[in-house]
């Protein structure tokens, strides 16, 4: 695994935008409130008097006040849709939207600002005309903001916008942090360590491994001389006390407690899984998707499919890249830190086995898998990765109930055979079909 950055489009939290936002407005209105002019062509910004100055901020802080309730009651409804038809995962998704956050921004902007300069109305003192025209221009970016929600809204908790969210980030996520596998890596096993003499290194709280700070780890086991194994993956759940990483001193002396305590540092606890260095996340959300669309409430086949069809593009970019353990060297060549990552049996089976079992009395759902596995099969590299596809395919095949009518059973196995193909390199016999039924419902 490697890289840096992130893979997530929007980080911040959702109160970051609205505070700063709130803040530049309160400083705008404290100063623009002392513009009052009593002649020149700034008086003619603003034709009316301090009554009327008084009574469009108010208006502005009301209006604001309005357009926020909608917004929230519409996003609290929104969420509990998305969570109950798609996944409670992808809230995640619409909380760190960037025009979500923009919207909220320029409300609590025009409110913060019109309620500021209400407070800096003075009777006896020329009228502020350029905070007062301000004003009304926030109310008007306000109102603005508020059709843009909706219609953005509308259009982000479609599940095929979600699922394209997804699966952009995902693969931003594969690309930044998975190395492609004619890249040159150094073995782990060049190092041959003997596990009886490693120390293990506790978690010191509960949470999800959301980072792994691959340079952090080889600069402090090159200070103390030593070489670390982390035991977990980015996605994975420890709990509190349970091994994160084991180290061997390389001149035999005992591992120092501080060296313990970077490594520590360098595995990213957190309370929920991001897309950071854990692109089976992603291959999480999309199957739930999936999982969810054939469930007997929903009853969405082609929302499966559609789901299937992204994470077979995804795979296709997994089996292209490097998913075994990599050894990441100092500056001198030394070996110091092993990194482990998934393999594709673990992708195949976040892909296949849940909605396979799941869908399994829908034939069409079958067949859908078997579509992504032949997809993926025309990219595997060696025989191991398409023993892989085969066994998955297999177990796909094996879903099939007895009682399904003749004409659906044979449609399955059609597939399970143009699978095969694809494995054997005969790729027009296993995409040849009469009108494309084999690459769409």
């Amino acid at each position: 695994m490697t890289g840096r950055g992130s893979a997530e489009g929007s980080r911040s939290p959702l109160w970051v935008w609205p505070s700063a936002a709130g803040v530049v407005a309160a400083g705008a209105a404290l100063w623009l409130t002392t513009i009052r002019p009593t002649s020149g062509w700034l008086t003619h910004l603003w034709p009316g008097d301090q009554s009327a100055a008084d009574t469009v901020f108010q208006v502005v802080v009301t209006s604001v006040i309005t357009v926020t309730t909608l917004t929230f009651s519409l996003t609290v409804v929104a969420l509990q849709l998305a969570s109950q038809q798609f996944s409670p995962r992808l809230l995640r998704e619409v909380t760190r939207d960037r025009v979500w956050k923009g919207v909220l921004a320029v409300l609590t902007a025009a409110f913060v600002y019109s309620i500021v300069a209400i407070r800096q109305l003075d009777s006896t003192s020329p009228v502020p005309v350029v905070s007062a025209l301000v004003s009304m221009l926030l109310g008007i970016a306000a109102f603005a903001a508020g059709l843009t929600f909706i219609t953005h809204m509308t259009r982000l908790l479609r599940v095929d916008t979600l699922m394209l969210k997804v699966h952009d980030e995902t693969r931003t996520a594969i690309a930044k942090f998975y190395p492609r596998h004619d890249e040159p890596l150094a073995a782990p096993d060049q190092l041959d360590l003997d596990p009886a003499r490693g120390e293990l290194v506790a978690a010191p709280r509960s949470g999800y491994v959301r980072r792994v700070d691959v340079e952090r780890l080889v600069r402090a086991a090159r200070r103390h001389d030593a070489v670390v194994r982390i035991e977990t993956r980015p996605g994975d759940h420890v709990v509190q006390h349970t091994p994160v990483a084991t180290v061997w001193a390389c001149r035999g002396g005992e591992v120092a407690g501080a060296l313990a305590g970077e490594v520590r540092a360098a595995v990213d606890l957190g309370y929920e899984r991001t897309l950071d260095q854990d692109a089976g996340f992603g291959f999480r959300q999309l199957a739930d998707i999936a999982v969810k669309a054939v469930s007997p409430a929903i009853n969405d086949p082609v929302t499966a499919s559609t789901a299937l069809g992204h994470m077979g593009d995804l795979l296709t970019l997994v089996v292209g890249s490097h998913t075994g353990p990599t050894l990441h060297r100092d500056a001198d060549g030394a070996g110091r830190a092993i990194v482990p990552d998934r393999d594709l049996r673990y992708y195949l089976e976040l892909c296949c086995g849940q909605l396979r079992r799941y869908g399994g009395s829908e034939p069409s759902v079958l067949g859908s898998v078997l579509q992504m596995l032949r997809d993926v099969a025309v990219s595997c590299r060696d025989d191991a990765q398409r023993a892989e596809v085969r066994r998955a395919a297999d177990e796909t095949l094996a879903q099939l109930p007895e009682q399904a009518a003749g004409a659906d059973a044979e449609a399955v196995r059609d597939m399970r055979r143009r699978v095969e193909l694809a494995l054997t390199g005969e790729l027009v016999a296993a995409f040849a079909d009469r009108a494309g039924e084999t690459r769409s419902m």
